[in-house]
């Protein structure tokens, strides 16, 4: 079973399910990915920051899935920010993961007191000329900073990887992406940190179809048109996680979650929890 696949806005295309890895460590990380890769996963989610991508790129080799059928994100923090740090950054990447490409490079994080996201943002354009990047895009960036990146570079992120969920909908982004041909990409999709899968609405729905709440929840971001990246280690609930496309949830299914936000739009700022 494989996730199909999402267009990017430069012809490339990426898995609509994948696995993210924080805050696995190298040895979990490397196991976590052979398991899913068994399973039929073809994403794979990591970050500088996660200290895991030796690990990841463990993962990748054993894994027997090709390198080219196997998508592989990274993304630079803070310490990278700035003219040409990056260039380094991705280098450093690469070299742990053992891997010479990577498929999706994002900025972490805006920061947008550092005001440097936007040569770091053309430091990127570089990578993607030079083939050590398929795609480059962004993380938890809001419309304004998508505004400014857009209005100084002309490059339009592929991808903008925020906090997202039935819970955190963030109908300000989603807007926005969907105007200027940015995928969204949902991290802590199942609501982490919170009692989301506990809600009675989401095990009724769930009864209803044979399936989990959490496979409720995934399957709203599917049918929303994003790309998705729950986490976990057990194999059970990835293979849960990625068995989705053998139902459908209904309107009136679907908007029993979209009013499961409850007034939450915003979330937790990102960098301040990890992600």
């Amino acid at each position: 079973m494989n996730a199909p696949l999402i267009a990017l806005n430069n012809g490339t295309a990426i898995p609509q399910i994948g696995l993210g890895t924080w805050p696995l460590d190298d040895d979990q990380v490397e196991q976590a990915i052979i398991t899913a890769a068994e399973l039929g996963y073809r994403h794979v989610d990591t970050a500088a920051k996660y200290g895991n991508e030796t690990g990841v790129g463990r993962g990748i080799r054993s894994c027997g899935v090709p390198r080219e059928e196997m998508f592989v994100t990274t993304k630079l923090d803070g310490g990278y920010q700035g003219d040409d740090r990056a260039i380094a950054g991705l280098d450093a990447c690469l070299e742990r993961m053992g891997l010479d490409y990577v498929d999706l490079l994002l900025i972490h994080w805006p920061l947008p007191q550092r005001d440097l996201f936007v040569s770091t943002w053309r430091t990127f354009e570089k990578l993607h000329e030079q083939g050590k990047a398929r795609a480059i895009g962004v993380s938890n960036f809001k419309p304004d900073h998508l505004k400014t990146l857009m209005a100084q570079t002309g490059i339009v992120p592929a991808v903008n990887q925020i906090q997202l969920s039935p819970r955190i909908p963030r109908l300000d982004h989603r807007v926005f992406h969907g105007q200027h041909g940015i995928v969204t990409e949902a991290y802590s999709p199942l609501g982490a940190g919170s009692d989301l899968l506990e809600n009675p609405s989401l095990r009724q729905i769930g009864q209803e179809y044979g399936k989990t709440p959490a496979q409720v929840v995934v399957r709203w971001h599917v049918q929303n048109g994003f790309v998705v990246i729950p986490k976990s280690k057990n194999s059970e609930r990835m293979a849960q996680n990625l068995d989705v496309f053998d139902f459908e949830l209904s309107r009136n299914d679907l908007l029993a979650l979209d009013l499961l936000s409850a007034g939450n739009e915003h979330g937790v700022d990102a960098d301040v929890d990890g992600h």
